[in-house]
């Protein structure tokens, strides 16, 4: 999935997913801000599940990318 993809996404319903890692993340207040908005605008969406699909779509794009490509296809899911 695209990054740009992710507003078409939630607006759809919300699907349940198994997420065994935890991360903690530090974000600029800024950031943290519009997150917060984003999850307001998709009030289906939490701002956790906002963060799990941005890294997702990120993730995806970079896979997507040369040089990265190959080293990133090696432990796609």
């Amino acid at each position: 999935m695209k990054v740009t993809d992710l507003p078409k996404h939630w607006e759809n319903q919300k699907e349940e997913s198994d997420r065994p890692q935890s991360y903690t993340l530090r974000l600029p207040l800024e950031d943290a801000a519009r997150i917060a908005a984003l999850a307001e605008l998709y009030p289906d969406r939490n701002e956790t599940d906002i963060l799990n699909d941005m890294i997702g779509a990120a993730l995806d794009d970079l896979t997507r990318q040369t040089p990265l490509k190959g080293k990133l296809e090696a432990v796609k899911k």
